[in-house]
């Protein structure tokens, strides 16, 4: 695991490398799938999480200003603060970390099936568009299982639920 230490002047260091370096490396790290952490210099604190949440700040800004579409609207935005400190806090968290776990599957298994496409006949190869309605498909039921009640609960949890 990369060692990426942040110190007092805000400036990152990767010790792997032996170099300062940017959010905008930090940010090729994780498209990379590279494992690392960030760690303030002198308390050797765990600062892994607000430097993503910094990334995604200026990777919205950036969008924002570039495409005028940012990921996030401002009502998706004001809908997830919602969620702090509600007791579905930790439902709204499991949910969206399956949702973008199984559209990460959706997409690699549909860009899999689109090259399979392109390698054989046009005319023996599968419909694109009944690929795509089979993926809408599968998201329609990931949806619906999502939306359970209990969801994002552990057992014991859900055994407690029906004890009140």
């Amino acid at each position: 695991m990369r060692i990426i230490r942040k110190y007092a002047n805000r400036r990152l260091y990767d010790t792997s490398e032996s170099r300062y370096v940017t959010l905008e490396d930090i940010r090729q790290l994780i498209i990379d799938r590279e494992d690392f952490r960030v760690e303030d210099s002198k308390s050797g604190e765990d600062l892994t999480r607000n430097i993503l949440l910094q990334i995604i700040t200026e990777q919205e800004n950036r969008d924002c200003a570039d495409t005028g579409s940012p990921m996030f609207s401002n009502q998706v935005l004001q809908q997830l603060i919602r969620f702090y400190g509600d007791n579905m806090q930790n439902t709204m968290s499991s949910y969206l970390e399956q949702s973008i776990n199984t559209f990460m599957e959706q997409q690699k298994i549909l860009r899999q099936q689109v090259q399979q496409v392109m390698k054989v006949n046009p005319m023996q190869a599968a419909n694109p568009v009944d690929l795509m309605r089979k993926v809408a498909e599968q998201n329609l039921m990931l949806w619906k299982n999502l939306s359970r009640p209990g969801f994002g609960q552990s057992s014991d949890e859900k055994g407690t639920d029906k004890d009140k």
